[in-house]
């Protein structure tokens, strides 16, 4: 099994679940018994960084930046989770996903995110989209997905209904040469 920790799934046409249509979805953890990812490209409607940390009560000393918060995906759509720079970091709370990224999903990040501290680039989601045992195995095999190197503009940058497009790009696919069903040879 390809450990796929740090790669970017990327949805194709046709994969079947609505609420993964051209979804870019960072994986944060993968193993035999799990698949743990974040959809970076779909944005919660009105509801932005500076208004969420303050309706969790979070006291903002910087301006915050007027980010969306993304829809992370369908599982724990009550929990937050950050995906950040590695220059913050949380003993028994922040997982390295790769050597340039983590991800932290406790109040202290945000708190930190609120400072003149750390981290300094960081994409806040509220849920996650989560794989169950062979599940996304199956899914690749089915081709529903392709797989691409992560990258900072599409972690972290704000152009969220061009990410599929710019993943695509980046392993050298045009979306309009995609078809709504796969195929295998």
């Amino acid at each position: 099994m390809q450990d796929l920790t740090g790669k970017l799934l990327v949805a194709m046409p046709g994969i079947g679940d609505p609420r993964f249509n051209r979804s870019v979805i960072l994986v944060c953890a993968h193993s035999e018994d799990y698949t743990m990812g974040l959809v970076l490209n779909n944005p919660i409607d009105d509801l932005t960084l500076p208004e969420l940390f303050t309706q969790l009560g979070i006291e903002q000393n910087i301006q915050l930046p007027e980010t969306y918060v993304l829809n992370g995906g369908p599982v724990g759509t009550d929990r937050g989770f950050v995906v950040h720079s590695t220059d913050y970091f949380s003993d028994g709370a922040t997982v390295e996903v790769d050597e340039d990224f983590s991800m932290t999903a406790t109040r202290d990040v945000l708190r930190a995110m609120a400072t003149e501290g750390a981290p300094l680039q960081a994409t806040m989601t509220l849920g996650y989209a989560g794989w169950g045992p062979g599940q996304l195995e199956h899914e690749l095999s089915e081709h529903a997905w392709l797989v691409s190197d992560p990258h900072e503009d599409i972690i972290f940058g704000s152009a969220h209904s061009k990410k599929w497009e710019q993943t695509l790009g980046m392993i050298g696919i045009d979306p309009a040469h995609l078809h709504m069903t796969g195929g295998s040879a």
